[in-house]
């Protein structure tokens, strides 16, 4: 494979015989180096402590958001679940010497759909500010709603364990700042736990419109929602070794002239939300062996007519997905505890598969240190599109933050699912690829000396 540097504007890079196959080399896309420093966090995510996290928020008998008149000192309800949470990410905190701010975000909620009265919700929440003073503002986002219900949709007094749904989704959160804590990273990365799901997204609503108005740079969102497996006796169809991840297409806040240039483009199919999930894939054959767990990637924004909490984010303009395991047992979702004909019903605590749920741990914390490691995204990246060329010139500013040391270009046919051919540049701005923009979907992203690699930005065209 030939590259010829010239000396003209932007430092134009002719990539010669590069199509597939040309020179008798592989234009496969690579895969990075692992860093040590992520492995050894993997490799600190404990099942047991898991299990100690979710068997603790069922000891809470009921986490429904209606619940928050129960005064925390009963030791029932959501306050106190609420105070644990916090003490939990304070314990991890203290662990490593004061390196996450632990925070609340406390509103009331105004009556409307499933909230009868004004209630107070509660938002619990930790911070591990980036280390690189010019990545710190940038931030990385991982999530579990800890509020739980039963079969009646405002039952705030009945057992509502919620082991799975999604006491496994706060243990996911919790379990990630616990190991990534005792590591630096350029970039930020916070820690929420959120109320408020069940009765309709509030929690994570008020919280994603906050960072909204702050202008926080968050860019991805880890939702993690009924990732607890299944260890139901006799289910066969549990896929165990697989976890969905969700992810919108076409942005819930994209304007009407964003529209007209997605479906000109044909774009659909690669909004932010979409490249973290192919991101998420990615890091994932790094850090996991697919025979332990491998990522699902659904190219729908949440399941069939369903939502969750990473949709508040989409609707702040901000790239989330969702984490679901593979198969849902609607015997122990949204059910009082019961059982029935020889059925067994309730999202008890014993049906939860921890060792599951710490491979869903590992993945997140995978994404979240790649992510928090890696330059940021390149800037204002574009395809020339003035000459009618059957090469394609790319262009783009150079990675904010000062991390970058080189580039990729990606390329797929536009038909595939995942990006399917790369070309590792040096510290320049612009590329000219013997392919035409007609029949490729191209993208670029920055890398950093070591290997890691910011998310992925298509670009847009510029006449």
């Amino acid at each position: 494979m030939k590259i010829f540097l010239a000396s003209t504007a932007g430092l134009l890079l002719t990539l010669s015989a590069l199509a597939v196959g040309a020179s008798g080399q592989s234009d496969a896309l690579p895969a990075p180096p692992p860093d040590p420093q992520i492995a050894a966090a993997l490799r600190d995510v404990s099942a047991q402590r898991i299990q100690r996290i979710i068997e603790k928020l069922v000891s809470f008998q009921t986490r429904h958001t209606l619940s928050s008149d129960v005064p925390a000192s009963s030791g029932k309800g959501i306050n106190a679940a609420a105070e644990w949470i916090r003490s939990e990410f304070e314990s991890y905190s203290e662990a490593c010497g004061g390196c996450l701010e632990v925070k609340t975000d406390e509103f009331l909620q105004e009556p409307g759909n499933r909230v009868p009265k004004p209630t107070k919700l509660t938002n619990v929440y930790a911070i591990l500010r980036g280390s690189d003073p010019a990545n710190a503002t940038r931030v990385y986002l991982v999530t579990g709603h800890y509020d739980s219900r039963n079969s009646e949709t405002n039952d705030a007094t009945a057992a509502s364990p919620g082991a799975n749904d999604d006491g496994s989704g706060t243990a996911v959160s919790l379990e990630c700042a616990r190991v990534l804590s005792k590591h630096k990273f350029p970039a930020t990365i916070i820690f929420l736990t959120v109320a408020g799901e069940e009765q309709g997204l509030y929690g994570s609503a008020h919280f994603a419109k906050m960072a909204k108005a702050q202008s926080w740079n968050i860019e991805a969102v880890l939702n993690n929602d009924i990732v607890g497996g299944d260890r139901t006796p006799g289910d066969t169809k549990q896929d165990a070794h697989t976890v969905r991840v969700f992810s919108e297409g076409i942005p819930l806040n994209a304007s009407e002239t964003e529209l007209k240039l997605i479906r000109a483009l044909g774009g659909e199919n690669d909004g932010a939300s979409r490249q973290l999930a192919r991101y998420i894939a990615g890091t994932s054959k790094e850090y996991i062996p697919a025979k332990e767990l491998h990522p699902l990637v659904v190219f729908r924004r949440d399941r069939y007519l369903r939502g969750g909490d990473h949709t508040s984010f989409n609707e702040q303009g901000f790239a989330a997905v969702r984490f679901t395991e593979y198969r849902e047992n609607y015997d122990h979702q949204h059910q009082n505890v019961r059982t029935e004909n020889g059925i067994e019903y309730g999202d008890l605590a014993k049906f939860v598969d921890y060792d599951y749920v710490a491979n869903v741990a590992r993945m997140n914390a995978a994404t979240l240190a790649s992510l928090a490691s890696a330059p940021a995204p390149p800037a204002r990246v574009r395809v020339l599109t003035k000459a009618l060329v059957n090469d394609s010139t790319l262009v783009w500013e150079e990675a904010p933050g000062g991390l970058a040391s080189g580039y990729l270009v990606l390329w797929r046919d536009t038909g595939a699912p995942d990006w399917e051919h790369a070309q590792a540049l040096g510290n320049v701005t612009q590329a000219t690829l013997p392919l035409s923009k007609d029949n490729v979907i191209f993208a670029v992203q920055a890398v950093d000396a070591k290997g890691h690699r910011s998310l992925p930005v298509v670009p847009v065209p510029e006449r």
